[in-house]
């Protein structure tokens, strides 16, 4: 999901350095009818942008997971849920 995410803020021109760009990730393994299963994965990005580039950014959050073959695969069996914190850098 970072792949794809920072591929669509790329072609923003948005730098994803891991000093500008890094993920906390949890998820939830449950019992499911006897068997363990991831249930729900939760990722908050935190992103450095460079001044007057917050829109793109939330833009890029918002469309990425469509294009991500990951995600994609495990939709409708596991929830993801992704948020951001974006920072315009000085």
């Amino acid at each position: 999901m970072m792949g794809t995410l920072a591929k669509v803020l790329a072609g923003s021109h948005i730098h994803t350095s891991e000093d500008r760009y890094w993920a906390d990730v949890e998820g939830d393994i449950e019992d499911v009818n006897g068997v363990l299963k991831v249930t729900q994965i939760r990722v908050h990005y935190t992103l450095k942008v460079p001044p007057g580039r917050t829109a793109d950014a939330n833009q890029a959050v918002a469309s990425y997971i469509t294009q991500c073959p990951a995600a994609q695969s495990v939709t409708g069996c596991i929830d993801i849920q992704d948020s951001a914190t974006i920072a315009e850098l000085p």
